[in-house]
């Protein structure tokens, strides 16, 4: 299903749908979405004389993907177009338009502001931010900090220098959350999430690998990179010989909850950065934010295709593995997806990342 509209998208022509030759949609965790429609033209098509002069694929177009699998509907792609692109053929046929466009996040993203927030914890200036964009269907949800830290407004008040979109991605670097936009779950509405990575609750129908016809992935390798995860350190200075001294941070999984029976040990060892002047719960949020960072060192890559899977992988969610063998089954974090839609043809190429190798769970279901 696709639809299109300066701010309320609707259903668009039948002769539209029927010159769209292809979709690809990208979803990664902790970035913007974005999409891509290509569309066969000609000189006499209804595009070409009527549509593209009209401004209907102009950059600030609204446009909604949604995939029907199993009779149930997906928002794959809420966002608006960024750029166009008109490549003419001698070819019957061959003629091709092609929009480009990211999440509605974009919106967030093209205007300066400086603003100030006295006396609001982040959760709270990320509802009030969020709250400009509600003519989209934009809902926000915000979870609190695992610590409270309320500035105090005599001593500090948090001042926005920039874009919407830069300042609630560095609020939620500061605490080791990651914010993004959650197409649907109907068409017309998104979830700006402000939070930690979704590692908990329900999981995803199983990827099955070797089992003949039950299997339903093409392809799926996985990498162990032993450099991606950092041990952090505070250095105190003992008052009495001021000697200085590294304290590790401790790799609480407030934020990282474990999927895996071993984690990867941590090769690199660095001092917390950005520690001067800061409270002690603001250090405190900041290495929390930073042991969450880099902590998946295995990473998952691969191929299914949607037919034969049954339903459509969202990123951003957990996902069973099976017949990986002993280190690689088990539940895994979908960091990426990337939908590949043509006439008769649905894949997608997906990333998957865990914190080490071995299951927590005895056995993955289907």
């Amino acid at each position: 299903m696709l639809l299109m509209g300066p701010v309320l998208a609707v259903p668009v022509p039948a002769p539209l749908t029927d010159a769209l030759q292809s979709v690809k949609v990208t979803t990664t965790s902790g970035q913007a979405g974005g999409f891509q429609l290509t569309f066969a033209v000609s000189a006499r098509s209804v595009i070409q004389q009527a549509l593209l002069p009209a401004g209907f694929f102009d950059p600030g177009i609204r446009v909604v993907l949604v995939a029907v699998v199993g009779g149930t509907p997906t928002v794959l792609s809420d966002g608006i177009i960024t750029q166009q692109e008109t490549a003419p053929s001698a070819e019957p046929g061959a003629s091709l338009l092609t929009v480009t466009g990211e999440d509605l996040s974009v919106l967030m993203d093209v205007r300066h502001v400086r603003a100030c927030h006295p006396g609001m914890p982040h959760h709270v200036r990320v509802l009030t931010i969020c709250a400009k964009y509600a003519a989209y269907g934009i809902v926000p949800l915000a979870v609190p900090p695992v610590l409270a830290d309320v500035p105090d407004p005599v001593r500090h008040i948090p001042l926005q220098a920039g874009t919407d979109l830069a300042y609630l991605k560095s609020l939620a670097a500061e605490v080791g959350y990651v914010f993004h936009l959650e197409p649907g779950p109907v068409p017309g509405s998104s979830l700006a999430y402000w939070g930690p990575q979704v590692r908990t609750g329900p999981v995803q129908p199983a990827l099955t690998l070797g089992a003949g016809a039950a299997a339903t992935v093409e392809s799926l390798d996985f990498t162990y990179d032993g450099l991606s995860r950092t041990q952090y350190t505070v250095t105190l200075t003992e008052p009495t010989s001021k000697i200085g001294i590294d304290l590790p941070v401790p790799d609480v999984s407030l934020l990282h909850p474990p999927l895996a029976a071993r984690p990867a040990v941590a090769l690199r060892h660095e001092p917390l950065p950005d520690l001067g002047g800061r409270s002690v719960t603001e250090a405190l949020l900041l290495g929390l934010s930073r042991t969450s960072t880099g902590a998946d060192a295995i990473r998952g890559t691969g191929t299914l295709d949607v037919l034969r899977y049954g339903h459509v992988l969202r990123a951003r969610r957990l996902v069973g593995v099976r017949g990986a063998g002993t280190a690689h089954d088990g539940l895994w974090y979908v960091a990426g997806v990337t939908h590949d839609i043509k006439r008769g043809a649905y894949k997608q190429q997906f990333t998957l990342t865990r914190d080490g190798l071995g299951s927590l769970t005895p056995v993955v279901t289907p």
